[in-house]
Order: C-alpha cells, then structure tokens, then sequence
C-alpha cells in the first residue's frame, strides 16, 4: 500500500494530499530510510513522522483499503512519541 493512503487510512494524517505535502518535505522515515508518498508500506515497517515539535515512531501491523473510524488505530501501534528540543 502507497505510504500518502496508508497514513490516511489509519487516521495517522486526515487528509492524504497532506500525507503526501509532509512524505514530500522529507518529515517521514521507513525502516531508517527517507520515505516518498508513493513508497510502498507492509505489514512489519517501522515509520518515523515528525509532526512539528513532535517525533512519532509507530509499528505497522496490518494493512487494510477501508476501516471504520473506531478501528483505524488497529492497523499501527505507537512505539514512541518524543519532543524535539529546538
């Protein structure tokens, strides 16, 4: 599944031509390496986001085309948030 429908999907980001605008600044990492919009996710891959001041780190665990709302956190798992200090 392409990275930009994955973090829309699971409700990481809301919009995907926002997962694609922040994939495209370079903010998203797969697996350590620089991820595009269009980089191709599964099951396994550990993504780093960076959300302003924020670092995410979350496990892919499942890939799905469509999920409810209440079940969009089921297809990641956090492994850690942390502040980035300017």
């Amino acid at each position: 599944m392409r990275l930009d429908k994955f973090l829309k999907v699971s409700r990481l980001i809301k919009r995907r031509t926002l997962a694609k605008e922040v994939a495209d600044q370079g903010r998203i990492t797969i697996n350590g390496n620089q991820a595009k919009a269009s980089s191709t996710v599964e099951a396994g891959d550990e993504l780093v986001i960076k959300f302003g001041q924020k670092l995410v780190t979350v496990e892919v665990n499942n890939l799905r085309e469509t999920v409810r709302k209440d079940e969009a956190e089921t297809l990641y798992k956090v492994l850690k948030e942390e502040k980035i200090n300017s």
